[in-house]
Protein backbone atom coordinates (compact mmCIF):
# COMPACT_ATOMS: atom_id res chain seq x y z
CA UNK A 1 0.00 0.00 0.00
CA UNK A 2 1.14 3.39 -0.70
CA UNK A 3 1.41 5.86 1.86
CA UNK A 4 1.70 9.72 1.49
CA UNK A 5 2.57 11.42 5.04
CA UNK A 6 0.23 14.30 6.70
CA UNK A 7 1.25 17.55 5.72
CA UNK A 8 2.14 20.06 8.75
CA UNK A 9 0.65 23.05 6.79
CA UNK A 10 -0.67 23.80 3.76
CA UNK A 11 -3.91 22.98 1.42
CA UNK A 12 -5.57 19.44 0.62
CA UNK A 13 -7.78 19.28 -2.77
CA UNK A 14 -9.89 16.50 -1.80
CA UNK A 15 -12.30 14.32 -4.00
CA UNK A 16 -11.16 15.22 -7.29
CA UNK A 17 -13.23 13.38 -10.01
CA UNK A 18 -10.65 10.92 -11.18
CA UNK A 19 -8.77 12.08 -14.24
CA UNK A 20 -9.15 15.68 -13.27
CA UNK A 21 -6.28 15.78 -10.57
CA UNK A 22 -3.41 16.12 -13.54
CA UNK A 23 -5.10 19.29 -15.15
CA UNK A 24 -5.69 20.85 -12.01
CA UNK A 25 -2.31 20.26 -10.91
CA UNK A 26 -0.67 21.87 -14.67
CA UNK A 27 -3.21 24.26 -14.25
CA UNK A 28 -1.76 25.48 -10.19
CA UNK A 29 1.38 24.93 -12.06
CA UNK A 30 2.39 22.53 -9.11
CA UNK A 31 4.79 20.72 -11.21
CA UNK A 32 6.87 23.95 -11.13
CA UNK A 33 6.88 24.00 -7.13
CA UNK A 34 9.66 23.91 -4.89
CA UNK A 35 8.09 22.67 -2.21
CA UNK A 36 6.31 19.16 -1.48
CA UNK A 37 3.67 18.81 -3.32
CA UNK A 38 1.86 15.10 -3.75
CA UNK A 39 -0.74 14.15 -6.68
CA UNK A 40 -2.41 10.82 -6.08
CA UNK A 41 -4.90 9.62 -8.78
CA UNK A 42 -7.31 6.91 -8.20
CA UNK A 43 -7.13 7.02 -4.59
CA UNK A 44 -10.36 4.33 -3.00
CA UNK A 45 -13.11 6.66 -1.79
CA UNK A 46 -16.22 5.69 0.19
CA UNK A 47 -18.37 8.33 -0.74
CA UNK A 48 -17.07 8.14 -4.59
CA UNK A 49 -15.69 4.78 -5.17
CA UNK A 50 -12.27 6.26 -6.45
CA UNK A 51 -11.08 9.77 -6.49
CA UNK A 52 -7.79 12.12 -7.29
CA UNK A 53 -6.48 14.25 -4.69
CA UNK A 54 -3.39 16.91 -4.34
CA UNK A 55 -1.67 17.86 -1.25
CA UNK A 56 0.58 21.15 -0.78
CA UNK A 57 2.63 21.14 2.11
CA UNK A 58 2.96 25.06 1.16
CA UNK A 59 0.08 28.29 1.77
CA UNK A 60 -0.45 29.02 -1.76
CA UNK A 61 -3.39 31.46 -3.58
CA UNK A 62 -5.78 29.05 -5.12
CA UNK A 63 -8.56 30.02 -7.49
CA UNK A 64 -11.61 28.31 -5.90
CA UNK A 65 -13.74 29.39 -8.74
CA UNK A 66 -11.49 27.53 -11.43
CA UNK A 67 -11.35 24.32 -9.37
CA UNK A 68 -15.47 25.01 -8.28
CA UNK A 69 -15.72 24.53 -11.98
CA UNK A 70 -14.04 21.94 -13.54
CA UNK A 71 -15.66 20.00 -10.35
CA UNK A 72 -18.15 21.42 -7.71
CA UNK A 73 -17.49 18.17 -5.67
CA UNK A 74 -14.15 19.17 -4.65
CA UNK A 75 -13.31 19.95 -0.91
CA UNK A 76 -10.49 21.95 -0.10
CA UNK A 77 -8.79 21.50 3.05
CA UNK A 78 -6.79 24.25 5.10
CA UNK A 79 -4.12 22.57 7.18
CA UNK A 80 -2.28 23.91 10.38
CA UNK A 81 -0.63 21.60 12.71
CA UNK A 82 -1.24 18.71 10.69
CA UNK A 83 -5.09 19.41 11.33
CA UNK A 84 -7.78 20.21 9.26
CA UNK A 85 -8.54 24.03 10.11
CA UNK A 86 -10.90 24.96 7.28
CA UNK A 87 -13.11 22.91 5.10
CA UNK A 88 -14.46 24.62 1.87
CA UNK A 89 -17.10 23.10 -0.18
CA UNK A 90 -17.27 23.99 -3.76
CA UNK A 91 -20.26 24.62 -6.41
CA UNK A 92 -20.25 26.15 -9.26
CA UNK A 93 -19.10 29.58 -9.87
CA UNK A 94 -21.94 31.78 -11.13
CA UNK A 95 -19.29 33.43 -13.28
CA UNK A 96 -15.98 32.55 -14.67
CA UNK A 97 -13.06 35.03 -16.14
CA UNK A 98 -10.25 33.69 -18.31
CA UNK A 99 -10.54 29.44 -17.49
CA UNK A 100 -12.17 28.69 -20.52
CA UNK A 101 -12.10 30.62 -24.03
CA UNK A 102 -15.19 31.09 -26.77
CA UNK A 103 -15.04 28.88 -29.65
CA UNK A 104 -17.16 31.05 -31.19
CA UNK A 105 -15.11 32.21 -34.43
CA UNK A 106 -17.57 35.61 -34.58
CA UNK A 107 -17.28 36.45 -30.60
CA UNK A 108 -15.36 39.40 -29.92
CA UNK A 109 -12.81 37.32 -27.94
CA UNK A 110 -11.47 35.75 -30.95
CA UNK A 111 -11.09 38.95 -33.33
CA UNK A 112 -9.61 41.51 -30.27
CA UNK A 113 -6.61 40.87 -28.23
CA UNK A 114 -6.50 41.47 -24.65
CA UNK A 115 -10.46 40.76 -24.15
CA UNK A 116 -10.70 38.53 -21.04
CA UNK A 117 -13.14 35.78 -22.05
CA UNK A 118 -16.04 35.65 -19.30
CA UNK A 119 -18.82 33.10 -19.31
CA UNK A 120 -22.01 33.18 -16.74
CA UNK A 121 -23.44 30.54 -15.64
CA UNK A 122 -26.71 29.29 -16.83
CA UNK A 123 -27.70 25.81 -15.92
CA UNK A 124 -26.45 24.41 -12.80
CA UNK A 125 -27.81 21.31 -13.06
CA UNK A 126 -25.72 20.57 -16.28
CA UNK A 127 -23.26 22.91 -15.99
CA UNK A 128 -24.12 24.99 -19.05
CA UNK A 129 -22.50 28.93 -19.11
CA UNK A 130 -22.69 31.19 -21.97
CA UNK A 131 -20.06 33.75 -23.65
CA UNK A 132 -20.84 37.10 -22.03
CA UNK A 133 -20.26 38.74 -25.44
CA UNK A 134 -21.74 36.57 -27.81
CA UNK A 135 -24.00 33.97 -25.68
CA UNK A 136 -22.22 31.05 -27.09
CA UNK A 137 -23.11 28.05 -25.04
CA UNK A 138 -19.74 25.97 -23.19
CA UNK A 139 -20.59 22.70 -20.99
CA UNK A 140 -17.53 21.46 -19.17
CA UNK A 141 -18.32 17.95 -20.24
CA UNK A 142 -18.20 18.57 -24.17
Amino acid sequence: MLNINSITKGIVIDHIKPGYGFFIFKHLKLDEADFTVALIMNAASKKHGCKDMIKIENVIDIDLAMLGFIDPNITVNIIENERITEKINLSLPDRVEGIIECKNPRCITSNERGIVHRFVLIDEDKGRYKCEYCDQIYSWEG
